[in-house]
Formats: C-alpha cells, structure tokens, sequence
C-alpha cells in the first residue's frame, strides 16, 4: 500500500470528498504564480493558451471563468463545514456561549486577517472588506446562529436575504444617460458591458453598493479619500455571499443525515434548480449574473456550480475510492488558511529566490515565452512541498 493511500485513510471523521474539493480551490488561487495570461500574450495565435489564460482570470462583469468559481467554492465550503464543526463541538459538551464567543472571535480574526494581507503594500492600513476572508468574516457569525434553527427557516433566510437585497438594488436610483461613468473609475471601451432598463441598476461603480462604500470606506483612516474600486467590488456583497455560505450548510447537513452514503440525487437537482434558477433571472432581465457585485442570481448560479463540484469530488472519493488521486488536493485542502497565506505572502520570496539561485539562463531553458511557466511550477512545487510537510507534521492553521 503506498504511503499516499495510508496518508489519507487515517482520517475516516473527515469528509475528504470536502477536503479535496477546498484543495483543488486553494490550487487554483495558488496556481496563479503559473502567469498564463503572459504566455497567451506571447502566443497569439494559440486557443490552447488563450483558454487557460480566460480560466485565470475573472471575466470582467457578466459570466464565469474557473478561477471565478474560487471564491464561491471557498465560501460555500464554509457553509458545508459548519454542521460538522458544530456536531464536534456538541460532542465536547461546549455550550452555545462558548461556542458563539468562538465564533464571534472567529470572524474577527477573518476580517482582520483579510485586511492585513491587503495591506502588505501599502504604507498604512488598507481598510477594504470586499475580499475573500473579510467577506466570509462578515457573513460567518450569521450562518453559524442560522445552523441552529430548522431547515424550513434556513431555506426561509436564504430567500429573504436574497430577495431583500434583490429589492434594495431595484429601487435605488439607476445611473441616468448622462451618467459621469469616467469619474469612478469605468472605462471608455466598457460600453457593451453596461445594462440598460431594470438591469442598469447593477452597472458597475453606479449602484446602491457603490454608494454605500463610498460613505463607509470613507468612515477609516485613508492616504486618500476612497472613490471607487477598480474592479467594481463591494463591502455589502457579503450579504448575497451569506447565502451562498447557507448553500454550503445545506449541502453539509445533508452530507452528515445521508452518511454513509452521498446525497447524489439531492446534489443534482439542487444543482440543476440553482443554475436554472440563476440564468432565468439573468434572461428575463429581472437580475444579472456578475460576481464581482455577486448578486443574487449569482449566488443561485454559482452556488449550482458548487454542488456539482462536491458531487463529482464525492462520486470519485466515495464511490470510485480514488483516495491516491485526490491525496495531492487534500494535502492543500486540510491546510486552506495556510495555503492562502502562502500564495499572498510568498510569491515573490520564492520567484526571487529561483532567479537568483538559477539564474536567466535555467529559467529560459524552453524559451523566454515559457519562463513564466516552468518558474511558475517551480513556485508552485515549493508552495506544496511546504504544505505536504506541514501535513506530514500534523501542523494545521486554523482560526
């Protein structure tokens, strides 16, 4: 039996199909260090290139990539472990004060952590809270009070949360003809991404989020007075994120209720239901799909897109036993909060690193166009091998 397979099954209270799927999220944001989109540059003419460089990028307002699914994965992956977070808890006898203190300290430590990591370069503090951490932080001590009521009410929230800011959008003020899209930040060339009729309301930098940043951010110490974000983010996103995180719990509970075996059925259909759901809206002009504002048709498609991520990593897990070939991915997944920190602290220690210790001459050994490539992947091993050892130490960052 190879060390991988016996690596992985001393773990049976853990899902894996869980920790697989985290893995493959965490590699995909780690796996920025790989700069397809420089090598697309140098190869024009290559689809094989330019559809890895689409898939490493997010796509600029309306659809999905890959490396869009990141964020939603992460999130609903929230949402999933929280049932089994709080049936370990129970088991150690610790009461609902303690338990929500834990919590409450928890999402303070995500939104703090959040601000930190964007702050690294920058010569103050750089108060935002639209990224994924602080995100999570802001929406985390909801979902874990919502844990413990019934599914009905859980169901309930979700559609009131997401109704509700729904209904909040449409009845601000849309952005007149007239409007000055320069002033906050929109390009010249971004006219065939901007709606028209109800959907205007969700034009980026002229919306009820936009408005709302515009007096919070400004409530924090700045260098400058905050105006927009570049690419159109939000602090009040983490309410529709909320309900991507309540996608996440449902998922779990059915997960634990049908162990042990896998709720495939329930996966699809939810999967099937939320996808559909997500794209009439988006048809019928009644809400876009646009992540980075991540409205609620948004949270029903990608949520879909989550629940077939979970089935497949469950079908292959569970049903195929293919512990060997999801060991790498768990390797990451049971170490997320590290891995995050490794892809935002690292990079350029470890790019430096090569190129000094290398050298040109090494990293070019297949040509200068796919010197991003070979010192991306050598970037990304050392990211592994220090989480594998991490793993083989049993040293586990959590928060």
């Amino acid at each position: 039996m190879s060390d991988s397979s016996q690596a992985v099954k001393p773990l049976p209270q853990r899902n894996i199909a869980v920790d697989a799927y985290r893995g493959l999220v965490m590699l995909l944001m780690m796996a920025e260090v790989l700069h397809f989109a420089k090598i697309a540059r140098a190869f024009p003419n290559s689809l094989f290139w330019h559809v890895l460089a689409f898939n490493q990028t997010h796509v600029e307002w309306v659809g999905i990539s890959l490396h869009d699914t990141i964020q939603p994965s992460f999130t609903f992956l929230v949402g999933v472990a929280l049932p089994y977070s709080l049936r370990s808890r129970r088991r150690r006898g610790e009461s609902f004060p303690h338990m929500l203190a834990h919590t409450i300290w928890r999402s303070f430590l995500l939104i703090a952590l959040g601000i930190f990591l964007r702050s690294t370069h920058s010569s103050s503090t750089y108060f935002t809270f639209e990224d994924t951490l602080t995100q999570i932080g802001l929406g985390y001590t909801f979902a874990f009070l919502l844990t413990f009521v019934r599914p009905r009410w859980q169901w309930t929230a979700l559609g009131v949360i997401l109704f509700g800011y729904w209904l909040a959008w449409a009845i601000y003020p849309a952005p007149g003809p007239n409007f000055p899209y320069a002033s906050v930040g929109v390009p010249a060339d971004w006219y065939p991404h901007l709606f028209h009729g109800l959907l205007a309301h969700w034009n980026k930098n002229s919306n009820l989020g936009q408005a709302f940043d515009v007096w919070f951010l400004n409530l924090f110490p700045r260098t400058s007075p905050f105006v927009f974000n570049d690419g159109g983010y939000l602090t009040l996103s983490f309410i529709p994120t909320l309900g991507t995180m309540l996608l996440g719990l449902a998922a779990g509970r059915w997960l634990i209720a049908s162990a042990p075996e896998i709720p495939f059925r329930k996966f699809l259909i939810a999967a099937v239901a939320l996808i559909g759901g997500g794209l009439l809206l988006h048809v019928t002009g009644v809400c876009p799909i646009v992540k980075r504002i991540w409205t609620p048709a948004w949270t029903l498609f990608s949520g879909g897109v989550c629940f077939l991520f979970l089935a497949a990593f469950s079908w292959i897990l569970e049903r195929k036993k293919q512990f060997r070939l999801a060991f790498p991915l768990v390797v990451v997944g049971m170490n997320s909060i590290a891995a995050y920190l490794i892809a935002h602290l690292f990079e350029e220690f470890v790019e430096s690193s090569f190129r000094i210790n290398l050298g040109e001459r090494v990293l070019n050994i297949f040509g200068p166009a796919l010197e991003p490539l070979f010192l991306g992947s050598l970037t990304l091993a050392v990211y592994w091998l220090i989480l594998y050892w991490m793993y083989r130490n049993k040293i586990f960052i959590r928060i």
